[in-house]
């Protein structure tokens, strides 16, 4: 499966299918939160939560081809992620995009 953060593929006429998405809500564990906490003290990367955002955005990614396949997609195109905060230590991961064929 084909996947461009563009609105198009070069050399290729599409036939637009309608949105997929896929999303997860992440939260840390105690540990990871406890040494963020003392990380904060003196600065630096939050390798605990950086690690849970890669995880969560491969998560979303993923379960976003899975609906564009049921769809009968060939490629998702304008292929972008969203996050939020949902609640104290948790957050959500969106990935999203236009699934289309190959016409």
């Amino acid at each position: 499966m084909l996947i461009t953060t563009t609105d198009y593929i070069a050399g290729k006429t599409l036939e637009i299918i309608g949105m997929a998405e896929g999303a997860t809500v992440q939260t840390k564990n105690f540990g990871r939160d406890f040494m963020a906490g003392l990380k904060n003290l003196v600065g630096g990367e939050l390798k605990g939560y950086t690690e849970m955002m890669n995880e969560a955005r491969s998560i979303a990614k993923q379960r976003m081809i899975a609906q564009a396949q049921s769809m009968g997609a060939d490629a998702v195109v304008g292929f972008r992620y969203v996050s939020s905060e949902v609640a104290q230590s948790a957050a959500e991961v969106v990935a999203y995009g236009t699934a289309v064929k190959f016409v």
